[in-house]
């Protein structure tokens, strides 16, 4: 490895699918319940307060983990990338999906991720020069539909197209870009550090935002608020994108974000456990199609361009 200019050292990032598939689970896992939480926290806190709140506490767990880890600063390169990253997971996403839930349930939300493993690999082959063959669309394609099509059973998606599908679909495109880019960057400052370098560069953005909606809105609410909003601060926005940039490092971009596809029905069956809501068979008919695909999505080959 050779050191650059600033004193990063390039990351060097061995391709193990499996475990890069398993890596990418696991930050799904962690994502699968974010948006529950931010539902319950922007019943009592101020949307805004939610969004760019969760990313000043999560900077400063950042702080602290580069700072143990003496972790050297990115080159001048890798912060015009981190900006990308941090547009589109510190700042986009949390911000429009605050707005959406206000007015829309978490269910609703769900089919938001419906569309972002699509949009994942597009990203891919625009920002990381991944060139997943015919077959891998084929099987992307499919699970999207039976997701769409368990929503639609499920009586999820239903009237026409309102301000808060248009937060979601913002939502969706910058997270697909955030991803992407934190992915490929990952290969070179590793899961961690893209995601923490992330963090520390929108703080001085997510931080203003965050007191001015503090004292606009002063933050009151009840326990069950504040461990969402605790959850999505520690989890959703730090320990899970440990994972998940890792995941996407090594799997590969496009591939390992396909396994997003099961994260509309663990969002649904996050419901039904917390919330006691009945789990039909519709719901687990879904789940098995949608683990065929990812499944089907793993077996073909995803070279780089």
């Amino acid at each position: 490895m050779r050191a650059q200019s600033s004193g990063t050292v390039r990351t060097a990032i061995t391709v193990d699918r499996p475990l890069g598939l398993a890596l990418g689970a696991l930050g799904v896992l962690a994502f699968s319940l974010s948006l529950p939480a931010t539902r319950v926290a922007v019943q009592h806190l101020d949307p805004w307060f939610v969004a760019f709140g969760r990313a000043v506490g999560a900077a400063l767990l950042a702080g602290a983990y580069l700072r143990l880890t003496a972790a050297p600063p990115p080159t001048r390169r890798q912060w015009r990338r981190l900006a990308t990253v941090a547009l589109g997971v510190v700042v986009g996403f949390p911000l429009f999906t605050s707005l959406a839930l206000t007015t829309q349930t978490a269910a609703h939300g769900a089919v938001v991720v419906t569309v972002l493993p699509a949009m994942t690999a597009v990203f891919a082959v625009l920002r990381a020069g991944e060139r997943p063959p015919r077959r891998f669309w084929l099987a992307g394609a499919a699970g999207l539909l039976a997701v769409l099509a368990f929503l639609v059973a499920t009586g999820t998606v239903h009237g026409a197209l309102s301000l808060a599908d248009l937060y979601l679909l913002a939502a969706v495109v910058l997270c697909g870009l955030g991803y992407a880019e934190g992915g490929a960057l990952a290969r070179e400052l590793g899961g961690a550090r893209t995601i923490c370098w992330a963090l520390l560069l929108a703080l001085p953005v997510t931080l203003s935002v965050t007191a001015v909606a503090a004292v606009t809105h002063p933050p009151t609410a009840d326990a069950a608020a504040w461990s969402a909003f605790g959850y999505l601060t520690t989890v959703s926005m730090f320990l899970g994108f440990f994972a998940w940039y890792a995941g996407l490092a090594r799997g590969g971009i496009a591939q390992v974000g396909q396994i997003q596809l099961a994260q509309p029905v663990l969002t649904l069956l996050w419901s039904a456990l917390l919330l006691a809501e009945t789990v039909s068979a519709a719901s687990i008919l879904a789940a098995l199609v949608v683990l065929v695909c990812v499944v089907w999505t793993q077996r073909t080959r995803v070279p780089a361009g």
